[in-house]
């Protein structure tokens, strides 16, 4: 028998290696997640963000066998902790607790260092929530319209908080303004939290925040409701009427979806879906988010995929004529 030369055992030596790592990628694909899943919320702890990414993190965890971990990551309007994302290792342990910032703040900043819709792939959207509108109980109105009245007579003597430049609490003020045709400070905050407290301790008079974050608040007494971003009033607060009630128009529904790094591998992308939609459609998930008054909204990747390029052709309409910029 003819002896195999070195060049042709040299050969087969890699082919052998390059099947045997396929191999063990394929199989640590069929085995995810084989370690602790960090999933980044880029806001500050606290906030609606984080803790819809907990409970959501808790069940995919319990589903999937394995830890999956908040990160908080905050600063320009969730663009850093995005950007983080979006330049992680696509092996499906980093994850993205995606915000509505990923369509609107390609309209607000004029240079970012990621894609929203190329950078990433989209595994599935979460849910939707309303803005509430909350004023310190030091001002002077019960009402959308009385507020708006009281802005109009002490033009530049309000101040409203926002979660941060760019983020859904800054924009719906801005819309407010816009439609309104208001002067009211903007003063922006590295997340809900912090703005949150500032509002309770009076040194601001008005936010806009998302309804899981801000009701134990107006349930308490701390701070009162005005109006409800969305277009009709919420099965949460009832007795919160729309700001379209006063407003012709006025929309301003939040929406959170989970995506990982551009390139992670389709079968982790099909896993991570089927375990977010079995959660999802879970009517014990699905009753306790709706007493923070949020909606569940399972969708497929391809369907979060379209509603973002659908999102942000929207989006950026809406930043145009609203006049909203990053101060």
């Amino acid at each position: 028998m003819r002896a195999t030369s070195p060049l042709r055992r040299g050969l087969l030596a890699l082919a052998a290696l390059a099947i045997g790592c396929c191999a063990t990628g394929v199989q640590a694909q069929a085995g995810y997640p084989q370690k602790p899943v960090k999933l980044v919320v880029p806001f500050a702890a606290g906030g609606t963000t984080s803790i819809l990414a907990r409970l959501l993190a808790e069940r995919l965890g319990q589903g999937l066998g394995q830890p999956f971990v908040v990160d908080n990551r905050p600063g320009a309007g969730g663009n850093v902790g995005m950007d983080a994302v979006a330049k992680a290792e696509p092996d499906g342990y980093t994850l993205l607790m995606g915000p509505i910032g990923l369509a609107i703040n390609p309209a607000l900043y004029p240079k970012m260092a990621f894609d929203p819709q190329r950078d990433f792939a989209p595994i599935g959207l979460y849910a939707g929530v309303p803005n509430l509108l909350v004023v310190h109980p030091s001002v002077p109105a019960n009402s959308v319209a009385e507020l708006i009245a009281h802005a109009r007579a002490n033009p530049g003597k309000l101040a409203y908080a926002s979660n941060g430049n760019g983020t859904s609490s800054h924009l719906a003020a801005e819309m407010l303004k816009a439609a309104a045709g208001l002067y009211i400070l903007h003063i922006p905050y590295r997340g809900g939290a912090p703005a949150m407290q500032d509002l309770l301790a009076g040194q601001v008079h008005m936010l806009f925040d998302q309804m899981p974050a801000v009701l134990p608040q107006v349930q308490g007494g701390r701070v009162r409701a005005l109006g409800v971003s969305s277009m009709k009033r919420s099965a949460a607060a009832p007795e919160v009427p729309a700001i379209a009630e006063s407003l012709k128009g006025f929309d301003m529904t939040v929406w959170f979806g989970i995506l990982a790094p551009k390139g992670t591998p389709a079968p982790i992308v099909t896993r991570l879906n089927a375990e977010m939609l079995k959660v999802l459609n879970d009517p014990a998930f699905q009753a306790q988010l709706a007493k923070m008054g949020v909606t569940p909204m399972p969708s497929s990747p391809e369907e979060f995929s379209r509603y973002i390029t659908t999102e942000t052709t929207r989006w950026a309409r809406v930043v145009k004529d609203s006049g909203a910029r990053i101060d």
